[in-house]
């Protein structure tokens, strides 16, 4: 689920956005209409509370409707609808089918990582690698798509990556730098690039190990070494077509970034029908 405040003035937002002096065109429709939303092609839903946001703001007269969060959706398949003023109808168009093509786009690239790696017990993880604002949304899409969300800021959890090893003079002072900072509770995850890192890190007393841009024999040399004993995740390079090689290392978490950064918009379309 997500909440409303997630969203709200988001919408809200968008819609001054769109039509910051109104819709002269659109305003002067008075009847009531009915529009139905399309899917063109296969993927996993996900949206539909926040497109329809966009019109319940617009009008109280207003009923929208669309298909279960998370459901499988096919070609040429109805996923919603909503009827009421047309000139609502038409003003809320753009900014609803902009946040449910983007929602619906990283929910189905998401479901398709999960697919691959689910045999192996591997689990998904998106990063902050998103767009400006909307990040509760795109995440909230991943959950929905099958992914696990990592940290949601640099408010929830220490990552001590590249810049932060180079500023504190290394990989122990990072750590203890990082110890100092935070509280009891806070973990700790450090990201190396190479075993010999991973093992400095390891040993300064890091509560996870971050691989980045290891192959995968590397990764599985990790997980013999570590595993079960902190937190292991992969990341860096890792797409659809190499994605099983990583997940039957043994590694029990994957994030990508490419969730979020470069999920394309699924294409949805917006068609009035009476």
């Amino acid at each position: 689920m997500i909440a409303r405040l997630d969203y709200d003035r988001l919408v809200r937002d968008a819609l001054a956005e769109d039509a910051p002096y109104g819709d002269p065109f659109g305003a002067s429709f008075t009847a009531q209409g009915r529009a139905i939303f399309l899917s063109r092609g296969e993927g996993v839903f996900c949206g539909g509370a926040v497109g329809a946001e966009a019109f319940r703001q617009l009008s109280p007269d207003l009923a929208v409707r669309f298909v279960e969060e998370g459901s499988r959706i096919g070609r040429d398949e109805q996923v919603g609808e909503v009827s009421g003023p047309m000139w609502a109808l038409l003003r809320g168009e753009r900014v609803a089918l902009n946040f449910i093509q983007r929602m619906t786009g990283i929910s189905t690239l998401t479901a398709r990582y999960v697919e691959i790696v689910r045999p192996f017990g591997t689990r998904i993880l998106d990063t902050r690698k998103t767009t400006p604002l909307l990040r509760a949304l795109e995440k909230y899409a991943v959950r929905t798509g099958g992914g696990v969300n990592h940290r949601n800021s640099l408010s929830d959890g220490v990552l001590v990556k590249e810049n932060g090893i180079r500023a504190a003079g290394g990989i122990v002072p990072a750590i203890a730098a990082a110890r100092q900072a935070v509280h009891h509770l806070c973990r700790v995850e450090v990201e190396v690039e190479t075993l010999t890192e991973a093992a400095e890190a390891a040993a300064a007393g890091a509560d996870g190990l971050l691989l980045d841009n290891m192959s995968p024999e590397r990764v599985r040399e990790a997980v013999v070494r570590y595993g079960g004993q902190i937190f292991l995740e992969a990341s860096g390079g890792i797409t659809l077509d190499n994605l099983e090689a990583y997940a039957r290392t043994g590694i029990p978490n994957i994030a990508v970034g490419a969730l979020t950064h470069s999920a394309p918009a699924f294409d949805i379309s917006f068609e009035v029908v009476s």
